[in-house]
C-alpha cells in the first residue's frame, strides 16, 4: 500500500454507501446489507470488489439497468435444492439470499444447492463461501462474469468471462481455508484498479488481437484476457457457465451483457452456491482437526530459493482484515475522487474528511 492512500473506519465508508444506495431509491434495509458487504470485501483485502465498485453499482441504479427495489424470490425449489430470483435488483441481495437458503437445506439434508439468475454483480465470491463456515459447513460458489473478456481456447471471439469459483473449508485452531480465484489470470477489477490508479499490468495479464503482450490497463479493450492454465482454463470457465448460467436460466455466452459500458439492459447474471455439512459426512470436531494438521504440515514444508514461508489459500486476507479492522480501510486518492464525484452527483455526505481528523 503506498503512503498516499488514507484510511477511513469501516462504519463511515460503509454509511456513505448506503447513502448513496438510499438517495437512488433503494431501501433502507438492502442499502444497509450491500453496503456492509461490500465494506467486508474491503476489510479482508477484496479491494477490487468492495468500494471501488460503487461508480458502477450507481450507474446502472441511475440509468435504471438495475432494479432499485428489487424483491428477491425462489423460483422454483425442491428438496436439496433452489433457484433464486434476484428480480434484477443488486446482487448481493440475491446473493445474501441464497446462502442462507443453501444452509437452511443443508443443515436438513446435508448439502443445499441453490442457483440464482436475473442477478447482477454481487462482489467478491469469498463473501458467499464464509456465510456456510459459522455453521461447520464447507462453501463452493461460482458465477458467470458480468461481461465477457475472454474467447474460446484458439478462438477470436469474446464468449466468456472471468468465471470465478470459490472454496471455503472449516479448520479448527487455523484460519479456515478460502480460495476465491477468477479463471484468468487475472481478475478485471484488479486491471480497473490498475487503470484508475495509472499503473501498468504485467506481461501474461492480457494480450492484443495481434497475439502481442498487452500492458496498459487503460487499453483492455484492444485486447482478451488469459485463461489460467490455457485450454485447462477455459474448460473449467466453461463448466462454471454452465453450471452458474444455463443451468439456472441465466445469461452464458452471447447473451451476457456488459454492466460497466451497458447501464441499462439487465444482466441476468448467474450464480450458485452450495452448503455441504461436514456432520454429513464425518465426525465435525475429527474433520477439523484433521484440517488443523494438512495445514501444519503444508506450512511446515521446504520452501523453494525466494519463497519464506507456505501459506494457505486465505491467510493473507485474514491478516488484512486484522489490520483494517484496527486502523482503517486504505482508499487510494483516485477512488476518493470518483466517491467525491457520486457524493456531489447524489447530493449526500462526502466521505473525504481533512487528513488530520482521525478515521475512527
Amino acid at each position: 500500500m503506498g503512503a498516499e492512500h488514507r484510511r477511513f473506519a469501516a462504519a463511515d465508508i460503509e454509511r456513505f454507501v448506503a447513502a448513496a444506495f438510499i438517495a437512488l431509491g433503494v431501501p433502507q434495509e438492502d442499502a444497509a446489507t450491500v453496503a456492509g458487504l461490500m465494506v467486508e470485501a474491503d476489510l479482508t483485502g477484496y479491494d477490487t470488489h468492495g468500494t471501488f465498485r460503487l461508480r458502477q453499482y450507481v450507474n446502472r441504479l441511475r440509468d435504471g439497468g438495475t432494479n432499485a427495489r428489487a424483491n428477491v424470490t425462489i423460483a422454483q425449489e425442491h428438496g436439496a435444492t433452489a433457484i433464486v430470483d434476484g428480480d434484477n435488483g443488486l446482487g448481493h441481495l440475491a446473493m445474501r439470499f441464497a446462502a442462507e437458503l443453501a444452509i437452511k437445506k443443508a443443515e436438513k439434508h446435508g448439502i443445499g444447492w441453490v442457483g440464482v439468475r436475473n442477478g447482477n454483480h454481487a462482489g467478491p465470491a469469498s463473501l458467499y463461501v464464509r456465510m456456510p463456515l459459522i455453521r461447520e459447513m464447507i462453501g463452493l460458489y461460482g458465477a458467470v462474469g458480468n461481461a465477457n473478456h475472454v474467447p474460446p481456447f484458439g478462438g477470436s471471439e469474446l464468449l466468456l468471462g472471468t468465471n470465478p469459483i470459490a472454496v471455503a473449508v472449516p479448520a479448527g485452531d487455523a484460519p479456515p481455508f478460502i480460495l476465491d480465484m477468477a479463471t484468468t489470470v487475472a481478475a478485471v477489477g484488479k486491471i480497473k484498479t490498475l487503470a484508475q490508479r495509472g499503473e501498468s499490468m504485467p506481461e501474461g495479464w492480457m494480450v492484443g488481437r495481434d497475439g502481442k503482450p498487452l500492458t496498459d490497463p487503460a487499453r483492455r479493450e484492444e485486447g482478451f484476457l488469459l485463461p489460467i492454465g490455457g485450454a485447462k482454463g477455459y474448460g473449467l470457465a466453461m463448466a462454471i457457465g454452465l453450471l452458474a448460467g444455463t443451468l439456472n436460466g441465466a445469461a452464458f455466452g452471447k447473451d451476457v451483457v456488459d454492466f460497466t459500458n451497458d447501464t441499462v439492459s439487465p444482466t441476468n447474471t448467474g450464480q450458485f452456491i452450495a452448503a455441504i455439512s461436514v456432520a454429513a459426512f464425518a465426525d465435525v470436531a475429527a474433520f477439523k482437526a484433521n484440517i488443523d494438521t494438512v495445514f501444519q504440515s503444508m506450512r511446515e514444508s521446504d520452501t523453494l530459493p525466494g519463497h519464506e514461508a507456505v501459506r494457505i489459500p486465505g491467510d493473507r486476507h485474514e491478516a488484512i482484515h486484522m489490520d483494517r479492522a484496527a486502523h482503517g480501510i486504505p482508499l487510494h486518492p483516485n477512488l476518493l475522487k470518483a466517491l467525491s464525484e457520486i457524493a456531489v452527483e447524489l447530493r449526500i455526505d462526502d466521505l473525504a474528511r481533512p487528513e488530520s481528523e482521525p478515521h475512527a
